[in-house]
């Protein structure tokens, strides 16, 4: 399963509108940092390491509104550090909701029951809660214990209320494919959350933990094996059926991280959350001032090993709508998985 049904027909009228504009890059999703300060310190981040002075800062609500309506995204993605820390971030999402963009906040939940009053259930809003693994394996991984099973009750509770509720689970190299197993049919059959994301590990520079990223077999071979006996068709996975073929090793693409660029307090980051290169202050001169032909796998070393869906998902949702075939695999499991 991939994206709800009517986000997808969105989605394809925005893709379909600028193929008659003739525009070679534009952004299918923003990723919005309005600040980078989190209540855990996960061996697998690196956005705590900034000085305090940084940690402090919130960004407003107009800039941060400002920056994904210049974008033209039909999808914001708010993430941080732990974007309930906000002050404002209900006004940022009641904003973005109001011009009908489709919003998901990542959250690692300790704080989203004391904050949902805040928040309306809509279907342009997504609560996504970060869940690594079952209690011992996510507890750890967040370096606090008790981080699981307070996600837990959250996302029962979000749910309870009528919102829709994701998750984002990242894989590491001390993962195998039972306990991804284990953690997906969890959130798929127990939890019934409405959608699931999956990503690999990714070097990210700044993490304190550089030992327990992927590499690109690794990543092939973890998923290859969880997706076996069925569980990709029955799990609802948050993704284009064509990137799940690319986790897997049967394709492969070229990265277009253009399409789900970064913006946080600092601006529009070069070339992706991922790598920090620099920052220009618009989308534009994000898109036209990067020379995008030196990054990517066998490009640039420090790519190598990314297999990241901020990435590689772009490239594959192109890929989808440049292929009648692929368009219609992308339908078929669409109006099986969802009705809505």
């Amino acid at each position: 399963m991939a994206m709800p049904l009517r986000q997808t027909v969105r989605v394809g009228t925005y893709l379909f509108e600028q193929k008659l504009r003739r525009r070679e890059k534009f952004p299918l999703i923003v990723e919005l940092e309005p600040l980078f300060a989190c209540n855990l310190k996960c061996e697998g981040c690196g956005k705590i390491q900034h000085p305090a002075g940084i940690l402090k800062q919130r960004m407003p609500v107009a800039q941060a509104v400002g920056a994904v309506l210049e974008s033209g995204a039909p999808m914001v993605s708010i993430a941080g550090g732990e974007p309930l820390m906000h002050p404002q971030i209900e006004e940022i999402v009641r904003q973005l909701v109001a011009r009908k963009k489709y919003v998901f906040l990542c959250t690692n939940a300790l704080l989203l029951r004391k904050k949902m009053d805040r928040f309306t259930p809509s279907r342009y809003f997504a609560f996504a809660v970060h869940i690594d693994g079952l209690r011992e394996r996510h507890d750890e991984s967040v370096a606090k214990e008790g981080v699981f099973d307070e996600a837990v009750e959250a996302i029962k509770e979000a749910k309870q209320r009528g919102f829709r509720v994701t998750t984002n689970s990242t894989f590491f190299n001390t993962d195998t494919p039972q306990t991804v197993v284990e953690v997906l049919n969890f959130l798929n059959d127990d939890l019934e959350v409405d959608e699931m994301m999956i990503s690999p590990a990714y070097a990210y520079e700044k993490a304190p933990d550089q030992e327990h990223f992927l590499g690109v077999e690794q990543t092939r071979e973890l998923f290859r094996k969880a997706f076996a006996d069925g569980n990709r068709r029955r799990w609802r996975l948050n993704h284009s059926p064509l990137f799940l073929d690319f986790l897997e090793g049967k394709v492969d693409f070229p990265c277009t991280a253009w399409a789900i660029p970064n913006y946080s307090l600092f601006g529009w980051q070069r070339p992706c959350y991922l790598m920090s290169d620099g920052y220009v202050p618009t989308y534009r001169e994000l898109v036209e001032d990067t020379d995008w032909s030196k990054y990517g796998r066998g490009r640039d070393p420090r790519c190598a090993n990314c297999m990241a869906h901020c990435g590689y998902e772009p490239t594959a949702v192109l890929a989808t709508m440049g292929s009648l075939k692929e368009s219609l695999r992308a339908a078929r499991e669409t109006v099986s998985g969802s009705g809505s």
